[in-house]
């Protein structure tokens, strides 16, 4: 099997395949991960995904990564998600959503009890504590993932390498080069001049430009995760409910820069006490590179209004990924390809569940790892 693309997706596809007892080759035409699956906050995410399937392949996903991390040292830096309620509308979102089947393994905190659980945060409407989340740093995650696959699964990696032509049984490479295989996974995410450019199109696929800061270590540790009302507007596992609608119309006035902008606060730690803060998100064929200081600024407003004055900036990126309607799209353009695209920004928190069911649909149903 020959997977094209060695962001989160392609390494799930990866995994899948040799778990079901493939020979694996991975290309990327990079010399490493340098796309969104480093870009990102690194939290899989599965409070507030939404309902039904979505929410299954995060639970699924999250319970892999759980596995796999020891085995490929990779650290989870933080367990769950806390989402504080900062306006009374709020609170009728989450009492919802607990009462739905989402709820399962999260706890109705009273403001009194967030106040307890972290100090920092401003929740007059209380919060939803999670168990199901989990964070892991990507710019480190990814390299280890890659080493452990090959060292341990002997999956073979040609980075460096693009791929500019396919077909059944057969990928060409850019410098004459083709390689054979029964099966050809291509997971490029917003790379779509080189294969497939006509699907991409037909699915009205454009890209996501999000911005994100790290800021120095404030001293003090998270809890878990945190997000806030902004968030219960975007999720569609939050903003899908009925009561979402009222806080979603004040938001709209009172909110109505961060809105859009596509702003809505995640902050994350990682192991030296430093936060990886965002994110917002534009959309265009081809958003401009340039992160901008008032997007940042509105950014910062809102993490100051949840956890107070931030800590200093240390770095600033931009990101981006590919964006549609839906979660994903798999199709098989010809015999024996299958091209898998994440269009949700989801690839980190969904991806490795997504790749056992394209991987199983080939090679036929295999009892799950863990």
């Amino acid at each position: 099997m020959i997977v094209v693309g060695a962001g989160i997706v392609g390494l799930a596809h990866a995994l899948a395949a040799v778990r079901a007892g493939a020979r694996v080759t991975v290309v990327d035409r990079d010399a490493r991960a340098n796309g969104a699956s480093i870009r990102n906050f690194g939290f899989i995410t599965v409070t507030g995904q939404e309902q039904g399937r979505v929410w299954s392949l995060a639970r699924r996903s999250a319970a892999i990564w759980r596995n796999v991390a020891p085995a490929a040292g990779i650290r989870i830096d933080q367990e769950g998600l806390l989402v504080v309620g900062q306006r009374p509308e709020s609170s009728a979102v989450l009492d919802a959503f607990m009462a739905t089947e989402m709820g399962e393994g999260c706890r109705r905190l009273n403001p009194s009890s967030v106040a307890d659980l972290c100090p920092q945060a401003h929740a007059p409407a209380g919060a939803i504590l999670s168990t199901h989340d989990l964070r892991v740093e990507s710019r480190e995650a990814l390299p280890r993932l890659a080493a452990w696959l090959a060292e341990v699964h002997g999956v073979r990696f040609r980075f460096g390498s693009a791929v500019v032509g396919m077909e059944t049984g057969r990928a060409a490479l850019a410098n004459g080069e083709a390689l054979a295989a029964d099966a050809i996974f291509v997971c490029p995410g917003d790379d779509w001049a080189s294969l497939f450019p006509s699907i991409y199109a037909e699915e009205s696929i454009t890209r996501c430009k999000l911005q994100m800061l790290r800021l120095a270590a404030p001293g003090w540790r998270l809890p878990a995760p945190v997000m806030s009302d902004l968030s219960l507007v975007r999720y569609l596992g939050y903003a899908a409910l009925p009561e979402a609608a009222a806080l979603k119309a004040r938001l709209e006035q009172e909110q109505a820069e961060a809105l859009g902008w596509g702003i809505h606060l995640i902050v994350v730690q990682s192991a030296d006490g430093s936060l990886v803060v965002g994110d917002s998100h534009e959309y265009g064929p081809t958003p401009d590179p340039f992160g901008r200081a008032d997007i940042d600024a509105a950014m910062l407003r809102q993490y100051e209004a949840v956890l107070g004055t931030p800590p200093a900036v240390a770095e600033r990126w931009t990101g981006t990924y590919a964006s549609a309607a839906g979660h994903s799209i798999v199709r098989s353009p010809m015999p024996g390809v299958h091209l898998v695209v994440v269009t949700s920004g989801t690839g980190a928190s969904t991806g490795f569940a997504l790749a056992e069911e394209t991987v199983n649909g080939v090679f036929g149903n295999r009892e799950p790892i863990c």
